[in-house]
Formats: C-alpha cells, sequence, structure tokens
C-alpha cells in the first residue's frame, strides 16, 4: 500500500498548506515591535486577507486577540454575557466547557444547556432567541457540525456568539445570522498557535458599548475603554505582543487560500476528503461515523467510531491502532479525543491533499487488524 506523502491528520495544530517550507518565513519581522508600522501593517493585512476570503460584511469588525480561539470566546463570554439568559447547546468536549465556565465561573442566574450525546446534535428548535446562544458551529471533538443556520433567529433579541474554529474557511458561515465568530490560525489554514481571531457584529459592538460586566476583567479581555470600543485591536493593535514569526505563517496560509481559489475552493477541498472517507465508510465492515445524520458529518475534524466490536473492547483497540498508524508513519495524532468514544480522528480540512487521503484509509483497515490480533 501507498503511504500519504504528508501523514499529518491532527485537528489541531493541523496540517500545513501543501508545499509549505521554512522558506516561507523568511520575511518575517523578527525582532521589531509589534508597535512599529510595517509588523503593524502585517497584522492588519492578516486581517485584511481573513475578511475578504471569508466574505465577512464591511460593518464587521475583526481583531486577532490571545491565547487561540479559547482567547477569543472567553473574550466574548465575559465580556458580552449578563444583560440577558443564555441558552448553551452542548454535544462535544468544548460546548461543554463554555457551558460550564458561563454557570460555573461566570456564575449567571439564568443558563439553560441544552444536552445531546457525541453523535447527535441537541434539540435546536428548543433553543430560545430571546435570549443569548453561545454554541460551536463545528464539534471538533466529535465530528458533529451544524447542517445550516436556518435554526438561528433572522429577528433574534440576543447575541448569536459562535466559535468556529474548526468551521471557518471549510464552512459557509451565515454572518447575517450570527454576531461574535471565532476561530484560530492552527486550524483550516494550518497556521501556527496562540494566535486567535474575534469577529464581532454592529450588534455585539453596541452590547459592548451599552453593557458593563458586574466582574473584574483581565487587561487581555477588555475590548472597551471608556464606554467606546477600543478600535485599534481591530486595526492591528493588538492587545498584548503577537509572534510576527505566526503572523507571517498565517499569511502565507492566506496567501495560499486566494491562489487555490478563495473559500468557495477551500470548502470544496474538504468536502472532496469527506466525501472519499464516506465511501470508504460504505464498504467498511467495522468502521461508522461518529456523526449519525449524514448531513452533520463534518468535512474537517472527521470521527470514526466501531460499528460491532464489543464496548469493553474498543478503548485498547483504538488506543493500538492509532499507535500502529503513528509507528507506519502514515497518520500521525488520529487518536480520538480523550473525552470522546472510542475510535480514530481524521483531520480533513482544506491544507489536507485529496491523494493523502485515499491512500491513507486502506492503512486503517491494516490498522483495525492488527489491533484486532493485539
Amino acid at each position: 500500500m501507498l503511504k500519504p506523502e504528508r501523514p499529518h491528520f491532527s485537528s489541531g495544530p493541523c496540517a500545513k498548506r501543501p508545499g509549505f517550507s521554512l522558506a516561507a518565513l523568511e520575511g518575517a519581522l523578527l525582532g521589531r515591535s509589534h508597535r512599529a508600522a510595517a509588523p503593524k501593517a502585517r497584522i492588519a493585512e492578516v486581517i485584511a486577507r481573513s475578511r475578504a476570503i471569508l466574505g465577512m460584511p464591511e460593518d464587521w469588525r475583526l481583531g486577532v486577540v490571545p491565547a487561540s480561539d479559547t482567547g477569543a470566546v472567553e473574550m466574548a463570554l465575559w465580556s458580552l454575557l449578563g444583560p440577558r439568559g443564555v441558552d448553551v447547546p452542548v454535544w462535544e468536549s468544548f460546548s461543554g466547557e463554555w457551558a460550564a465556565d458561563i454557570a460555573e465561573q461566570l456564575r449567571l442566574p439564568d443558563v439553560r444547556i441544552l444536552r445531546a450525546p457525541y453523535g447527535r446534535l441537541p434539540d435546536l428548535a428548543a433553543v430560545d432567541w430571546a435570549r443569548d446562544v453561545v454554541f460551536v458551529w463545528n464539534g471538533t471533538t466529535s465530528g458533529v457540525r451544524l447542517p445550516d443556520g436556518g435554526w438561528i433567529a433572522p429577528d433574534r433579541e440576543g447575541l448569536a456568539i459562535c466559535d468556529a474554529t474548526s468551521a471557518a474557511f471549510a464552512m459557509a458561515l451565515p454572518w447575517e445570522r450570527l454576531d461574535v465568530v471565532t476561530w484560530s490560525w492552527q486550524k483550516v489554514l494550518g497556521g501556527e498557535a496562540a494566535h486567535g481571531m474575534l469577529a464581532l457584529s454592529p450588534r455585539a459592538v453596541a452590547r459592548l458599548e451599552s453593557h458593563t460586566p458586574p466582574w473584574p476583567l483581565p487587561k487581555i479581555f477588555r475590548l472597551t475603554k471608556g464606554g467606546k470600543l477600543i478600535e485599534g485591536i481591530f486595526r492591528g493593535e493588538t492587545i498584548n505582543t503577537p509572534s510576527l514569526l505566526c503572523v507571517e505563517d498565517a499569511l502565507d496560509g492566506l496567501r495560499w487560500a486566494e491562489a487555490v481559489g478563495g473559500l468557495p475552493a477551500l470548502i470544496a477541498r474538504a468536502e472532496g476528503n469527506l466525501a472519499l472517507v464516506s465511501d470508504w465508510v460504505a464498504r467498511s465492515d467495522w468502521a461508522a461515523f461518529l456523526a449519525e445524520e449524514p448531513a452533520t458529518r463534518s468535512c474537517t475534524s472527521v470521527c470514526l467510531r466501531f460499528k460491532a466490536l464489543a464496548p469493553e473492547r474498543q478503548p485498547e483497540v483504538a488506543r493500538r491502532m492509532a499507535a500502529f498508524l503513528e509507528r507506519e508513519g502514515v497518520a500521525l495524532d488520529a487518536a480520538h479525543y480523550r473525552d470522546a468514544p472510542p475510535g480514530l480522528r481524521l483531520w480533513c480540512g482544506a491544507t489536507v491533499e485529496r491523494e493523502d487521503v485515499a491512500r491513507v484509509l486502506p492503512w486503517l483497515d491494516a490498522a483495525y487488524e492488527a489491533a484486532l490480533k493485539g
């Protein structure tokens, strides 16, 4: 069997763009202050290119913020929540983390958590759009995504706060039905870690400027000063010091995305990879998607479960399979997420080549056979 040329199937940090080498970073403005004109212009370029590729509305703000997608989500939660009750649909680990933060750390008095087990979505019709709603677009740890934004009320009173970290650049986001969108560089475009992106609609900005949280906000969470949005954050004036090496890497990924055809091409690459896995799963006698409904199956974080293996055997077989794949050098970091049901997780986002997906699938069968033998 042929091996993938790039065995990088980790769900974060994810595969670099095809053809990447460290030579792409030679123009990085190392040893410079991020506040100097040239480095600040590079950061602003990340913002501008991201906006353009994603088709973000002109009246939205977009900024680079600390601490990856986690930092961006936490900034939104701690800065925006409080005036209304909050609904949190939960169907995987990170949506569960946001629910816990809202209920146990912010200790808001009116929180409804709508839970579903791994593999399913909650009852989205039960969401109340008179309230703020915090949700993930794609469950990175479950491989379950939202099929569309039709469940989001266009005339909502509350804010739609969306963690889109493994969806942005690989799935169509309905900007008109969202108010806060977050993601990180290390997902779909394969950038380096530690930097997040925070996008705010005019409705979100209005909330920020009209609502003062009753709890203390650390400096890295503060988006307003004197009751007004700190506009500089959305022009490249970052809250803390970013890595200019990572900025250069992010620009490289964005330029590659433009070169291959922008968002439609990125979506097509990821969906094409999912289609290959879907065809293979349809023929498999041992593997199934963790996501039960086809329309909810992620095209980035593709999660597989065992079809008929006895439950007590599944954890050890999954462990052996992941070890086999890494030992053979065909799929690195393909183990299921620690809180998810036993199985495998393959990143199939836009930076992963279709041929590498085709080549890794027979190795999954080999790994299963080897794991059963012990």
